[in-house]
């Protein structure tokens, strides 16, 4: 790995994290294009870090409250919407970590294939495009069913190519969510998930007794934070303008892409 490398990989990564076209798609594609070796588990650690930083800082004043409801709630003070809203983000965490368990090392692995990668870029794409034309946007209240329902579409995402936010606030749409809303609660979701996902690298990481090239671990970290950060208030300001089908559009492209590129080489 060099600097350039480094550096592309940490804006990729912080760009598409948080945005509904699948990093583990572009994650693939670009060191292809590129001619570059696999980063290493190290990197992947480092721009875990960075996105999870991103969306704790962007939502700093939010988890605030969450945090405090939700001790309060442990303290017998009653369940108040921030409260209800803290236990409803652990509630849709379980699934995805229950699958991600389950999932033994082959079918990872099998699951990692660029083909299978564009198809789920692809179909997500359209189930996404539906959500996106029924949705009747009525509420910015979750419930409990709501957060049952968000948590199993996200343990999905466990095939890449789904995105991670994409399927959420996919299935938040199809609850009546409005999309803001859905964006904001996919987004909290990611903080649990981010760093249970982060951890576990860390953990092999550590146990693999590998060397960390620290300078491109600090660069991978910084960028993809900031870029990150900024993805996610871009993002946010754009679904008020012009909703979900950029990305529809966006998203069939690429996995058309995906498999022209990979086709050949099967």
């Amino acid at each position: 790995m060099d600097s350039l490398q480094a550096i592309a990989l940490a804006v990729l990564q912080g760009l598409t994290e948080f945005l509904p076209i699948s990093s583990s798609a572009h994650l693939i594609l670009l060191p292809v294009i590129a001619g570059w070796q696999d980063q290493g588990l190290a990197f992947d650690v480092a721009v875990h870090v960075g996105t999870l930083t991103a969306v704790i800082v962007y939502y700093r004043k939010d988890l605030a409250i969450i945090i405090s409801a939700w001790m309060g709630s442990l303290m017998g003070k009653g369940l108040n919407d921030e409260a209800k809203l803290a236990w409803y983000v652990g509630l849709g965490t379980i699934p995805v970590g229950l699958v991600g368990i389950s999932l033994s090392d082959n079918v990872q692995e099998a699951l990692r294939s660029p083909l299978v990668i564009a198809g789920a870029t692809i179909v997500f794409a359209l189930l996404l495009w539906w959500a996106e034309k029924r949705a009747k946007e009525q509420r910015s209240t979750i419930t409990l069913l709501d957060a049952v329902m968000v948590g199993l579409f996200q343990a999905i995402a466990l095939i890449p190519g789904t995105s991670r936010s994409g399927i959420t606030i996919t299935a938040g749409l199809l609850l009546g969510l409005k999309r803001e809303y859905a964006a904001k609660f996919s987004f909290l979701l990611s903080i649990p998930v981010i760093a249970l996902a982060g951890s576990l690298k860390a953990l092999e990481l550590y146990q693999s007794g590998i060397s960390v090239m620290w300078e491109y671990m600090f660069i991978g970290a910084t960028i993809s934070a900031i870029v990150a950060y900024l993805s996610i208030a871009w993002f946010l300001k754009l679904l008020e303008r012009i909703g979900m089908m950029p990305f529809v559009w966006y998203r069939l492209v690429l996995g058309i892409v995906l498999i022209g590129v990979f086709a050949t080489q099967a």
